[in-house]
């Protein structure tokens, strides 16, 4: 027996807003278990925004939080292989998708982690690209977390949105470069960011001036202050400035994510500042 609505739609139509409305069901109840979402993003690639990413993820485990890293980069996932895990991603009994983890308080799901050649090319429209988003969000055993750190690819495309579009509560850290070419793409995301009313916790500088390991003297690759000053010009909170550190490159290379604290701690620390700032703008 057919509705009215359903002669005038037709059966298909109908049971495609049934399975949306199922599919936004799981995802509330996945995120209803996570207390804070962030989504990482930058105007342009190259900033440094998946190491980024990855450092926070690694240092708020290190406080004792209970934390998920997403990959959704989905023509681009790097995370898998900067944190050390290998494998393809597992199905529970429950048909849920289990996240690798890299230590008791963090736990990562990749596109990379589905894929048999790491070196394949995704091609794929929009429409695909928002589907895994969402899969990745409400068909994966994340459990209880404290945080959901959400590596995004450069830019304002599909994935960005997506998860604009999916997590209504989250908030956005923006990272640059101090370099102008980098200032003015970020300029764009925060733009984004107003235009789909996504939240702005923050702007990190990264790949900041870093001390010599001869003399001790600051030394700047590019320059330093402009993501500060962008921030205000901007109005959205600075949440400070990251070295420049060939260690945070060879800890990710050789994934060996949890050796970044011995390995480079002029980083960590201006991480765990960052860290402290965002924490503290959170319990506000």
């Amino acid at each position: 027996m057919t509705t009215k609505d359903e002669n005038a739609n037709g059966p298909g139509r109908s049971c495609g807003h049934s399975a949306q409305a199922q599919d936004d069901k799981k995802i509330s109840i996945v995120l209803d278990h996570i207390k804070h979402k962030l989504m990482v993003m930058s105007g342009k690639g190259g900033v440094g925004k998946s190491s980024v990413s990855a450092g926070l993820a690694v240092v708020l485990a290190a406080k004792g939080y209970q934390v998920g890293l997403l990959d959704v980069d989905i023509h681009g996932p790097s995370l898998a292989g900067m944190m050390g895990v290998q494998g393809l991603l597992e199905i529970s009994t429950e048909q849920k998708v289990i996240p690798k983890k890299v230590n008791n308080r963090l736990k990562i799901v990749s596109m990379q982690s589905l894929m048999q050649n790491r070196d394949q090319a995704v091609i794929w429209r929009g429409p695909a690209k928002t589907g895994v988003i969402r899969q990745f969000v409400g068909d994966v055993e994340w459990g209880q977390l404290d945080f959901l750190i959400i590596d995004a690819p450069p830019g304002t495309g599909d994935e960005p949105l997506s998860v604009a579009q999916t997590i209504a509560d989250a908030k956005a850290v923006i990272v640059t470069t101090p370099q102008e070419v980098a200032l003015a793409d970020v300029r764009k995301s925060i733009n984004f960011c107003h235009s789909v009313h996504l939240a702005i916790l923050g702007l990190i500088e990264n790949m900041g001036p870093f001390a010599c390991p001869c003399c001790g003297k600051p030394i700047a690759l590019f320059k330093s202050g402009g993501g500060e000053t962008t921030a205000t010009q901007m109005e959205v909170p600075y949440l400070g400035g990251l070295p420049f550190d060939p260690q945070v490159v060879k800890a990710f290379d050789d994934g060996k994510p949890l050796q970044l604290h011995s390995a480079a701690p002029q980083f960590v620390n201006a991480l765990e500042n960052v860290v402290e700032r965002m924490l503290s703008s959170l319990k506000q």
